[in-house]
């Protein structure tokens, strides 16, 4: 799965050529291979360095807050979302909910690096949710759907209808 999303946040970032990547273990971490450089292992080095090579600053935070927060949720996507269990889903959602309620995007007012990767991530659990469930996570929804339409980053995931139409009776105009 990472390595699918490695391929799409290149096309994200508008990088050119593709870089080789493997996996490694059992959890099967991504792998950058370089010919002239040390391989990078785990998807949020590589991940920060694909937004360097494509000289992408803006991604990684102006501020040295702002980077470390972007890092920090790398850091979640990798520790808590990656290979969570079910019982878990929950619990990510809820707290995620809460974090999101009055923000736009994961680390500021712009979009960063760990906004397309917590979207990849969370693309299986959200589309495994029942409408009720969506709904019940608003600010989660909300933002997942703002990404999927965010151009450039969906790439290789099938949307995802996020809220149902309400059909409202006459006595509520």
């Amino acid at each position: 799965m990472a390595l699918r999303e490695l391929s799409s946040l290149e096309k994200f970032l508008g990088l050119k050529k593709p870089n080789k990547y493997s996996t490694q273990g059992d959890r099967k971490v991504p792998v950058l291979q370089s010919n002239s450089a040390p391989s990078l292992v785990g998807l949020g080095t590589i991940a920060t360095h694909l937004a360097q090579e494509a000289k992408r600053p803006d991604l990684l935070g102006a501020s040295a807050e702002e980077r470390a927060v972007i890092q920090q949720w790398l850091e979640y996507r990798v520790a808590r979302l990656d290979g969570c269990a079910k019982e878990d889903i929950k619990t990510i959602l809820k707290d995620l909910n809460a974090y999101l309620e009055d923000k736009v995007y994961l680390a500021g007012n712009h979009i960063s690096l760990a906004d397309p990767l917590m979207y990849y991530g969370l693309h299986h659990i959200i589309t495994d949710l029942a409408v009720q469930e969506k709904e019940k996570y608003l600010n989660v929804t909300r933002w997942f759907d703002h990404m999927q339409h965010y151009p450039g980053v969906r790439h290789h995931l099938p949307p995802v209808v996020v809220l149902r139409n309400r059909v409202y009776t006459s006595g509520h105009h």
